[in-house]
Formats: structure tokens, sequence, C-alpha cells
């Protein structure tokens, strides 16, 4: 477990600054063309709310999640506990359920109006990069690390196979929060598996029909099976941010945190095209 926290630390530099070096030098959008300075600005304030977050749940919460892995092998209670199964199949049954969790976890985020109004610090981006990948207000964090502690029960997963799924489903959310593109065929190819950029710019447009949509973390399966599967023709089309938040006050630091404070319309709803 230490060490694939050691190695989860690494990755997720790594990948975060190979893909700010791809945003720099083939960005989709122009967010940021000769604002060095704003990007700058933008990046840190994302990057140190994950940071936050990241501390808040290393200090706070992984000695629940030991605990209930602890209290699910002690009491053979969890699915993985009443089987018999080699140590690669055990992984990818835990990883195929703690993803399966986040996407009606991320569901859950948008369909009850008292999480979205902590999720909308994710989707209040007007400028969506990788950075945005980090941008979570502490109260969702807080929300989803003390649920996890039943799934982990209800699952029987080994606290090892919850850092592997951690190492792997960030990689990929920074992966489709980046302000890139990757070739239609080979997007085409990747999103038979998992989430990419095409899918993920989709879900962060002001459009209500797109933004309920493409809700999966890691495996783009559970959105065509839950029917939320959502693809644009024109993705130059595509507007991120919330039209209530897009005042500067709301972008810094305290602004974010505020936001799930502040009153104002959900979603503002608009009609929009799609294909699916």
């Amino acid at each position: 477990m230490e060490s694939l926290e050691e190695y989860s630390a690494w990755i997720a530099i790594g990948t975060l600054l190979v893909l700010l070096a791809w945003e720099s030098f083939q960005p989709f959008f122009p967010f940021f063309r000769g604002k060095g300075r704003e990007r700058v600005r933008h990046g840190f304030r994302n990057t140190l709310l994950g940071i936050v977050n990241g501390l808040m749940t290393s200090l706070g919460f992984v000695i629940f999640w030991k605990w209930a892995v602890d209290w699910s092998g002690a009491h053979s209670i969890g699915l993985l506990h009443r089987v018999s199964w080699p140590a690669g199949i055990e992984l990818a049954v835990a990883v195929l359920l703690l993803d399966f969790w986040t996407y009606w976890w991320h569901r859950m985020n948008h369909r009850i109006p008292f999480l979205w109004r902590f999720h909308r610090v994710h989707h209040a981006d007007p400028e969506m990069d990788v950075t945005t990948a980090n941008r979570f207000h502490f109260g969702e964090i807080i929300l989803s690390s003390l649920l996890r502690v039943p799934v982990l029960i209800l699952i029987g997963a080994q606290l090892w196979q919850l850092a592997f799924y951690e190492v792997v489903m960030f990689a990929v959310v920074q992966f489709h929060h980046a302000n890139i593109a990757v070739p239609p065929w080979l997007d085409r190819v990747l999103r038979l598996v998992t989430v990419t950029p095409a899918m993920h710019k989709v879900h962060h447009s002001r459009l209500q029909v797109d933004t309920d949509s493409n809700y999966t973390s890691l495996f783009s399966w559970w959105d065509r099976i839950f029917g939320s599967f959502r693809l644009r023709p024109e993705m130059k089309e595509i507007h991120f941010g919330l039209d209530e938040f897009d005042a500067e006050e709301n972008q810094t630091l305290i602004g974010m945190a505020k936001t799930p404070f502040r009153s104002g319309p959900e979603i503002k709803k608009e009609e929009g095209t799609s294909t699916l």
C-alpha cells in the first residue's frame, strides 16, 4: 500500500506535466493564448485546491477506509471475502465495482440538489484543462470519502486494490479533462473502453442536456449501459462553466469555497443539439 501511494504521487505529477506540455503546444481551445500569467493563476488555484483535498483525505479518511477493510475482512463481509479467486481476478472485480460506484456517485451529484451545490465548483471552471481534474470542493470530498466506507465493506476490497484503482482512475481523469484532442479515429477506439477528452468536454458543457451525460470516470461502458452516453458533432461550439458563476470572484479560492452556499439557479436549461 505504501509503495502504491508513493508511486501514485509520481504518476499523477508525471501525467500532469505531460498533459500540461501537450496543452501548451497543441491546445484544443485557445483559452490562454498570450495569457501566460492567467494560465498560471488558473492552474495554481485548481492545483492548490487538489493538494488541500489530498492532504485532508490522507490525514483524515484513510484511517476510516483501513478500519472498513479490516472490519470487513475480520467478519468475512463483502463480496470478495465470499469467493476464492486468483488475485488478478479479484483486483479486476474490485476495480469494476469501485468504478461502478464512482459512476453512480457522480450521477447523484448532478441529480440531488444538495450534492450539486458542492459539485458545481468543479463545473464552474470556464477554462477546463488538466488542472480542473483537481478542482473539487472539500465538502464533496468529505461526503464521498465517508460514503466510501460502506462501499469498501460491501465489496470486501483491500486497501491496495483501492489504491490501484485511484492511481489508474486519476490518470484517466487528468487525461479527459485536459485541453487537448486526440485524432477522431483514436478517440473512437479509446472510448470503447475508457473516457476520452471528447466525451468529457460534452459533460462540462453549459447545456444541461450535455452536462447530464457522460458521468463515468474510468470505464466508458457505464454510460452506455445506463443510457447517459452522449457526443457533440461540433466540439468547438462547446462552452464550459456555469453562467451564474462566471464572475472572477467565483474563480478565486475563497469564491470556490463559498460556491455551495451561494443562491442562484441550479443549472441554466437551454436547447442544444447533440448526437448519441
